[in-house]
């Protein structure tokens, strides 16, 4: 069945959440004001006005206030989307009641806020009866304000091993005449949440990982044709390790995750595009280590690694204290074996635009050549590999690619910046790149 979406956006880095109403302040809403003028790399994807587990529920009807306020002032000049979270409950027919009031407040013409409004996030969701209730509530707010059926976007998060399982049921449902489904937008994870649903403990108290958890969410929202989120990540000043989960993440296909801070607001816009300049890896130990470019050449600059030529013209290869004498040839083949090559954004748009030349004479496959002069212990080695680039390899290089461009064409704000890192040069062929 094939299901009209009602969202423009492709893909979303960043899912940053704000507390909607402050207790002990003069104004409550300072974190809101706060985070309505954020602009350019600092500024996410999606804001998430957090009126749930952010908001202590004595502040939560003056949350309410809050975003109507905000919003109305704000919002049209807010470079991203504007997605507030209101409260739910699978299990609590009070609660969903009362999410339902906050967002018929929320989307009231008469407040000013709603024009600005592009959608819902709803938390604590069970199976699929119970996303399909909180899909009713929209179409009724919808039409007992007058906006047009679908118009609000809904977005869940995954907190539950039911909503897990609902996700498998999403596609077949969606589409249906007797829901409105296709308003879904994002799949969020909530690993706090998930992890006290499944009585989940580790010996330290620290949250599982979840990584089961993160591909299901991938996977529903690829099948469904929708955007997977990543849950927080509360270790803010761990920037390190905040790189690494995103990078498990983008193998998965889950480009965007939950951001706490401007700082990881930052983060999580950068890490998913593509580098500014290329870069050359060797494995060492275990560990991807990254190779300094010095007048043209790659050198690695550690100890883990050696090399050094004999008398009969071969080489002594030292990998993590084992050594290995090597013909040339083997040292090559070794050398391909522990160095990968990551591929600026000059380099995926000059393969793409070849591929495409290629392709327009007629040819269906073509061998690309990355080589490069690795320097170990003062010894040169040239090292070069043949990539064979076909249909395939064509589509799956285009991700990256069409990332960019849905934050070019949905990010104004953000221009000057990529066109800073890329240069403009870059940025003109990469807009023009893939429209074949």
């Amino acid at each position: 069945m094939t299901v009209t979406r009602n969202y423009e956006r492709e893909f979303v880095r960043t899912f940053f959440t704000s507390p909607t109403a402050v207790e002990g302040e003069d104004d409550s809403a300072k974190m809101l004001r706060s985070a309505a003028q954020l602009r350019g790399m600092q500024a996410p994807d999606t804001w998430i006005p957090d009126n749930e587990d952010a908001t202590a529920p004595s502040m939560r009807d003056e949350g309410v206030e809050n975003i109507v306020e905000v919003v109305a002032e704000h919002g049209a000049a807010f470079p991203g989307e504007i997605h507030p979270r209101v409260v739910w409950h699978r299990e609590r027919p009070t609660t969903r009641y009362q999410g339902f009031q906050q967002m018929l407040e929320i989307a009231d013409p008469d407040n000013g806020a709603v024009e600005h409004i592009d959608g819902f996030v709803i938390p604590e969701v069970g199976d699929i009866d119970d996303w399909k209730k909180a899909d009713e509530f929209f179409t009724i707010i919808e039409n007992e304000h007058g906006l047009e059926e679908g118009s609000l976007s809904m977005s869940v998060i995954v907190e539950s091993g039911e909503a897990e399982l609902a996700m498998g049921d999403l596609r077949a449902e969606m589409g249906k005449p007797s829901n409105n489904l296709q308003r879904m937008f994002m799949l969020v994870d909530g690993e706090v949440d998930y992890t006290k649903d499944m009585r989940a403990m580790t010996p330290t108290g620290e949250l599982p990982p979840w990584p089961e958890l993160r591909h299901n969410t991938s996977r529903g929202a690829s099948a469904a044709g929708l955007i997977a989120v990543d849950g927080p990540y509360d270790d803010i000043r761990d920037v390190a390790g905040y790189h690494d989960r995103m990078t498990e993440n983008h193998a998965k296909g889950m480009l965007g995750i939950w951001s706490l801070t401007p700082g990881q607001v930052v983060e999580a816009n950068t890490a998913p595009l593509p580098p500014k300049t290329g870069q050359w890896l060797v494995e060492v130990d275990g560990d991807e280590v990254e190779l300094d470019a010095v007048e043209g050449k790659q050198v690695y600059d550690g100890d883990a690694l050696t090399l050094a030529t004999t008398d009969d013209g071969t080489y002594v290869l030292g990998v993590g204290g084992d050594e290995h004498e090597l013909a040339k040839d083997e040292l090559h083949e070794e050398l391909l074996n522990l160095t990968a090559y990551v591929p600026s954004m000059d380099d995926i748009v000059d393969s793409m635009e070849e591929f495409e030349a290629a392709k327009e004479a007629g040819k269906g496959a073509i061998a690309m050549t990355r080589s490069a002069t690795l320097v170990i212990d003062g010894v040169e080695v040239e090292v070069s590999a043949d990539r064979m680039w076909d249909e395939a390899t064509y589509q799956a290089a285009q991700t990256p690619i069409a990332l960019f461009q849905d934050v070019y064409e949905h990010r104004p704000d953000q221009h000057e910046e990529l066109e800073e890192m890329y240069g403009a040069d870059v940025v003109d062929r990469a807009m023009q790149v893939g429209a074949q």
